[in-house]
């Protein structure tokens, strides 16, 4: 299986650069994964495509303003954080900028001095363990220094920064959003839950490696990064009931796909609990948990369209995106929506 097979061409005037106003007016494509037929309708559809006895889980990460500007201390070179991994209450994994700027021993202030980083170790790909010192709570420091970390595919600047957060994100620790969820109002999901519908959450912290591109041509060679994740013991029993009953699992977003596939038993049915998943999905994976999928528009030959494509079949995924193209939709993290369904 080559990495080639899951490219398509895409018009850079088509990656979305804003997010809507109206979370729910962005476009849903609707792709049966049996059939391969297709729908165009809005997000706000949605809740027409949704049974009662379904259950819709949602990956409730929030985003941390991880990105951070700072000065080497004494010359005053510039440097820039993009924090990634919290290893202990004042250590980081780091990723720097530009990395010769960042020694061992060497320290960088931030705010004047609100905040101020000693780089302790150099590890894999450049990165850096650093130990923080601040008065106060870190996460009021951080909120207050730092800027969020859009993909590097958006190049306007965000002007509210809730709006690169779902409006259920609740626990901090990702480094980029799970963007499928950012079409849901408080609004719709009341009423996705009249309806019926059972909800429920697990947190997988997104990391960079999600927009790492796949740079080896045998998709089987590429190294998944890693994200931690947990699952609570009411969730999973939530999830457990539906799919005891016959309901459909449907995951909003990859991150919530992957979360219930790394813990699903053969069974398909989800144990509460916690821990660290580098699970890879590609065509010619066996779903055990989930039925279907809510996800926006991925990059050409990315593991996410891989991720995609092993839900619906490579050929329905990419004629799917082809239509999207041509129908003008908006691809990537602040664009429109696809709801894989049976």
């Amino acid at each position: 299986m080559k990495t080639s097979d899951f490219s398509f061409a895409l018009p850079e005037s088509l990656i979305a650069q804003v997010p809507l106003s109206d979370r729910v007016a962005s476009r849903l494509m609707l792709l049966n994964k049996h059939s391969g037929s297709i729908e165009h309708r809005h997000f706000y559809n949605i809740i027409d495509y949704l049974n009662p006895g379904d259950c819709l889980v949602l990956n409730n990460t929030r985003v941390i303003p991880a990105r951070l500007f700072g000065e080497k201390y004494p010359s005053g070179g510039k440097v820039e954080f993009l924090l990634l991994t919290r290893k202990e209450n004042k250590t980081w994994e780091v990723l720097v900028k530009p990395g010769k700027k960042a020694k061992i021993g060497d320290k960088i202030l931030f705010g004047a001095g609100l905040l101020t980083a000693t780089i302790k170790d150099i590890i894999e790909d450049g990165k850096r363990i650093v130990e923080f010192e601040y008065e106060g709570i870190f996460e009021e420091v951080l909120d207050q220094l730092g800027e969020m970390p859009l993909p590097p595919y958006i190049h306007e600047k965000l002007e509210d920064k809730e709006r690169y957060q779902t409006v259920y994100a609740k626990h901090e620790g990702s480094a980029a959003a799970p963007t499928a969820g950012l079409h849901f109002t408080q609004e719709l999901l009341g009423k996705i839950e009249e309806k019926g519908v059972k909800i429920a959450y697990v947190t997988l912290h997104v990391g960079l490696g999600t927009f790492r591109p796949v740079k080896v041509e045998n998709v089987l060679e590429h190294d998944m990064h890693s994200e931690y994740y947990s699952i609570e013991s009411g969730d999973a029993h939530i999830i457990n009931t539906v799919k005891q009953n016959g309901g459909k699992v449907i995951a909003v977003g990859t991150t919530s796909t992957r979360t219930l596939e790394s813990n699903a038993r053969e069974d398909g049915m989800i144990e509460a609990g916690s821990g660290w998943t580098n699970i890879f999905i590609y065509p010619g994976y066996t779903f055990k948990c989930i039925d279907g999928l809510i996800t926006n528009f991925h990059l050409p030959e990315s593991t996410l369209i891989m991720l995609v494509s092993a839900l619906a079949g490579k050929e329905n995924v990419l004629r799917a995106y082809n239509e999207a193209v041509k129908e003008e939709y908006r691809f990537f993290s602040f664009g429109d929506a696809m709801f894989i369904h049976a």
